[in-house]
């Protein structure tokens, strides 16, 4: 997601808070930033404050709209007048939280704005015995809870959305961490190393030499499974 705010201070709480609660975040502290993260990023979600530097975000959200572009948008934001929500909403938000916020509210929100995205991730996935609630953010194998962390959970969710597929190592880096985060190679090495132990025997997680991991429940000649 793109988290959108001028203020550092609310910025960096938001952004950390999100972040805690398993998002990726990206930040920007004005339009013109926003512009060019929009524009090189497929967001699942984009939450601006309201007045920004450079101008109204519910103009430039207007503008969105009118080139075709649906992500879904939260408007963060003092102004709190049923004229300035209306306003919001009929210039394409989806959105509309008032300041100050309850930070347990706005995670709610944003999550249920990123399962709005196009690409919509099923509220269950299933590799073998493996079971992955996407809502509740819970994983079970052979009906045991497993205790992951909220990065091992995102990881884990991208490789069962493709299943039987190899998945690259900078999609998932570009998937799982945000554009400040550290996600060099042998970071996310050692968090499969660690998804691996907490799935247990028989492997799911495979390793495919020269390109990435896999979710499976059988492993063919493409790479070893530890």
């Amino acid at each position: 997601m793109l988290l959108v705010e001028d203020d550092a201070n609310l910025r960096f709480g938001v952004a950390a808070a999100l972040r805690a609660a398993g998002l990726a975040v990206d930040e920007a502290v004005d339009l013109p930033q926003a512009d060019e993260a929009l524009f090189v990023t497929a967001y699942d979600c984009v939450v601006f404050d309201r007045m920004l530097p450079g101008g109204d975000a519910a103009e430039y959200v207007e503008e969105l709209r009118r080139s075709g572009r649906a992500v879904p948008v939260l408007f963060l934001t003092a102004r709190d007048t049923v004229a300035d929500r209306v306003e919001g909403f009929a210039r394409g938000g989806d959105d509309y939280l008032v300041k100050p916020f309850a930070v347990p509210e706005l995670v709610a929100r944003v999550r249920s704005l990123c399962r709005r995205a196009p690409a919509v991730t099923p509220p269950m996935l299933r590799v073998g015995d493996l079971e992955i609630d996407t809502a509740r953010r819970r994983v079970r194998r052979g009906g045991v809870l497993l205790t992951l962390t909220s990065r091992e959970f995102a990881v884990l969710e991208v490789l069962a959305e493709r299943a039987d597929q190899a998945v690259g190592r900078a999609e998932l880096a570009e998937r799982c961490w945000d554009e400040m985060a550290e996600h060099r190679s042998n970071v996310l090495e050692v968090l499969i190393s660690q998804l691996r132990r907490k799935l247990g025997a028989p492997a799911l997680l495979h390793t495919v030499r020269g390109t990435g991991y896999r979710l499976a429940v059988a492993e063919d000649a493409e790479g070893p499974g530890s």
